[in-house]
C-alpha cells in the first residue's frame, strides 16, 4: 500500500483501498473481497479510536497515527537480503521460517522444511486459488471487524499473509516462525499482515511471531491472526515484540476453541513506542483448556497495552492467566483482562493475575482485571498487584556480598521467569532468557 499525499490518515487509507480494489482484477468479484468491502465500510463508519473511546482510553494510538502519517509518504521498498537479515533470526532454532518485510512475504528469505503431509503453509492468494472454500469458511469468521477499527482495516486490505492448515491427527514437528521486520530506513512504513491458522482435530502445532525493526523512522504494524483449535487439538502460540521506540503496533489475535482443545500463549514485549496487544479466546465447547502468560519489560517512554478476553461459553473448561510487568523511567503499562463465564458454562475454573513492579517514580501502570459470571457452580478469581522491589530481599542479597546492581537484576530476573519458563521450545526459551538477563544486568 503506497501513499504519497498529505491528506488525513483515514482519508489516505480510504483512497488506498480504492486503488487496492482496482489492482485486484478478477479477485474483486470473489466472496472474500465482498468481506473486504464490508470491513472497509465498518472502518469508514467507526474511524480511528479517539480520546473518548473507552477501550482505547489509555492508548490513544489514533491520534498518534494522524500525527505521524500526515506529513510523510509511506514506504514499503526494502533491500534486505540473506546477509543483512541474519541479526533478526534465531539461527539455532530449527523451524519453518516465514519472513515478512514491511508486511510483504519474502519467499527468498524464507524456508519451509515441514513435509506437505504435516502442514500446508500457503500465501493468501495461493490458498484461495487452491481451495477457495476453505477461506470462505474461515476468513474473518472469528476476528470481529464490526467491533474494532483496526481489525476492520486489516480485513479490508487482507492479502499479504499466510494460511496454515494442519490436517487431522498430524503433529507438526518443527515450529512455524513469522519474522515481521519493519525497515524504516527510507521513511515511515505501514504493514498489515493477516494470518489464518487451522489446527484440525487431534493435531498439534507451535507458532512464533517475532516483531523487529531497523531505521529511524516510524513504523505502524496492524496485524490480525485468527486461530481455530479444533476438537482435541493443541496450539502453542508465542509472540515477541522488540521493534524499538519508533514502533507503533496494534495486534489482534482471535482464538476459537472446540471440545477438549488446548491453547497455550506466551507474550513478551521488550520495547515499543506504543503497542496495543489484543488477545481474545473463545472456549466454545466442553473440556477446553487455556493458559495465557505475558511479560512486558519496558523503559524510556515506551507504552505497552495488553487487553485480554477469555470467554467461557460451555461447561467444564479451565483457563489460567498470568501477566507481569516491569516499568522503568517514564514507561507506561496497561492491563485490561476480562473473563466471561456464560450461563451454560457451569463447572468452570478461571484464574487471572496481573503483577507489576515500578522501578521509578515516573513509571506507571493502569490495571483492571475483571470477572463477569452468569453461572453459579464455578471457581474463579482475579487480582492485581503493583509495587517496588522488596527491600528486605534486596538487603538479604547484598548482605551476602552482591552489589546493588546484581541484586536488583537477580530479583527482577526471578520475577520475569514465572512467565519465561512457560515457553516449551528450549531454544526459544534459552534465547529469551539470555536477552532478558543481559538487559536486566546492563540497563536496570
Amino acid at each position: 500500500m503506497e501513499s504519497t499525499t498529505n491528506i488525513g490518515f483515514k482519508e489516505n487509507l480510504l483512497e488506498s483501498f480504492r486503488i487496492f480494489e482496482r489492482q485486484l482484477n478478477g479477485q474483486s468479484t470473489t466472496s472474500m473481497h465482498a468481506v473486504r468491502r464490508k470491513a472497509m465500510e465498518a472502518f469508514e463508519r467507526m474511524g480511528l479510536p479517539h480520546a473518548k473511546h473507552e477501550e482505547y482510553k489509555y492508548t490513544q494510538i489514533g491520534k498518534l497515527l494522524e500525527k505521524e502519517f500526515i506529513l510523510q509518504p509511506i514506504h514499503l521498498n526494502s533491500n534486505l537480503d540473506s546477509v543483512s537479515i541474519k541479526p533478526f533470526l534465531i539461527e539455532q532454532l530449527d523451524a519453518n521460517v516465514l519472513v515478512f518485510v514491511n508486511g510483504e512475504f519474502n519467499p527468498a528469505l524464507s524456508s519451509i522444511i515441514s513435509p506437505d503431509n504435516e502442514v500446508s503453509i500457503l500465501e493468501f492468494t495461493q490458498a484461495y486459488q487452491k481451495d477457495p472454500g476453505l477461506l470462505d469458511q474461515h476468513f474473518a469468521q472469528y476476528a470481529n471487524f464490526e467491533g474494532d477499527s483496526f481489525t476492520a482495516l486489516n480485513t479490508a486490505f487482507a492479502q499479504q499473509g499466510m494460511v496454515i492448515n494442519v490436517p487431522k491427527k498430524q503433529v507438526v514437528q518443527k515450529p512455524i516462525v513469522f519474522y515481521h521486520i519493519s525497515d524504516t530506513r527510507h521513511g515511515n512504513t505501514l504493514s498489515q499482515p493477516r494470518n489464518l491458522v487451522i489446527a484440525e482435530e487431534s493435531s498439534q502445532l507451535s507458532v512464533i511471531e517475532i516483531f523487529q525493526s531497523l531505521g529511524e523512522n516510524t513504523s505502524f504494524t496492524n496485524v490480525v491472526s485468527e486461530i481455530l483449535v479444533n476438537k482435541n487439538a493443541e496450539v502453542d502460540y508465542y509472540k515477541i515484540d522488540q521493534e524499538g521506540n519508533k514502533a507503533l503496533q496494534v495486534g489482534n489475535t482471535q482464538v476459537y476453541q472446540d471440545r477438549d482443545s488446548r491453547f497455550n500463549s506466551v507474550y513478551i514485549a521488550l520495547s515499543g513506542r506504543m503497542v496495543r496487544n489484543n488477545l481474545n479466546i473463545v472456549l466454545n465447547a466442553e473440556g477446553c483448556e487455556t493458559h495465557l502468560y505475558g511479560l512486558y519489560l519496558v523503559k524510556g517512554t515506551d507504552h505497552i497495552d495488553n487487553h485480554t478476553v477469555v470467554d467461557h461459553k460451555k461447561p467444564n473448561s479451565y483457563s489460567n492467566e498470568l501477566y507481569k510487568g516491569i516499568m522503568d523511567e517514564k514507561a507506561t503499562g496497561v492491563f485490561n483482562g476480562k473473563i466471561y463465564v456464560r450461563p451454560d458454562a457451569q463447572k468452570t475454573n478461571a484464574y487471572q493475575s496481573n503483577n507489576n513492579i515500578l522501578l521509578s517514580d515516573e513509571a506507571s501502570i493502569n490495571t483492571k482485571p475483571q470477572l463477569e459470571i452468569w453461572a453459579d457452580d464455578v471457581k474463579c478469581s482475579h487480582g492485581a498487584t503493583t509495587g517496588q522491589l522488596d527491600e528486605e530481599q534486596l538487603f538479604y542479597l547484598r548482605a551476602r556480598g552482591l552489589d546493588k546492581t546484581t541484586a536488583r537484576a537477580m530479583l527482577l530476573y526471578a520475577f520475569a521467569m514465572d512467565v519465561i519458563e512457560n515457553i516449551k521450545i528450549p531454544v526459544l526459551r534459552e534465547h529469551m532468557e539470555k536477552i532478558i538477563a543481559d538487559r536486566l544486568h546492563k540497563e536496570y
